[in-house]
C-alpha cells in the first residue's frame, strides 16, 4: 500500500484552500465547489496529500485548543527564516523555533485558522520515493 492522504474537517474550506495555495504553494488537483467544498491538494511533486472540506456531518476540531504536539503537518522548508516570515505576514503565529539534536531547524506555527503547521529543515532530508 503507499499513502494517498489525510483529511482535514475545517471550518471554512474555501479559506482554507486559498491560504494553503497562496501561503504554502500547494495545487487544488481537485475541487468541489458546492458543500462540503471538498479539495485535494498537491505539494510541488504534483502528488495529492491533503484533503480539506467542511463536513456538517461531523465535529470540527478546534486544534487551536490542542497543543501542537497532538497533531501537526508539516512541509520542507528549504529556507525556514524566509517561510516563517513570510507566513507570519500572511496571518500565521509561531509556537516554536528551534534546532534539534541532529541539526534540524524545526519551526512549530498555526495557520490563521488554528491548525498546527511545522516548517522542516533536515540536516539529513528524507529519502522521496
Amino acid at each position: 500500500m503507499i499513502f494517498e492522504h489525510f483529511a482535514l474537517n475545517v471550518t471554512d474550506a474555501p479559506a482554507a484552500t486559498a491560504w494553503y495555495v497562496e501561503n504554502l504553494g500547494l495545487k487544488v488537483l481537485k475541487q468541489q465547489t458546492e458543500s462540503p467544498f471538498t479539495a485535494f491538494l498537491g505539494d510541488s511533486t504534483g502528488r495529492v496529500f491533503l484533503e480539506v472540506y467542511s463536513n456538517p456531518a461531523a465535529a470540527v476540531t478546534d486544534f487551536s485548543k490542542q497543543h501542537p504536539l497532538v497533531f501537526h503537518w508539516a512541509l520542507v522548508s528549504e529556507d525556514p527564516s524566509s517561510d516563517l516570515a513570510r507566513l507570519v505576514a500572511a496571518g500565521a503565529r509561531v509556537e516554536s523555533d528551534g534546532v534539534v539534536a541532529d541539526g534540524s531547524r524545526l519551526i512549530m506555527l498555526r495557520d490563521p485558522f488554528g491548525i498546527p503547521l511545522q516548517l522542516c529543515c533536515r540536516a539529513t532530508r528524507f529519502p522521496t520515493g
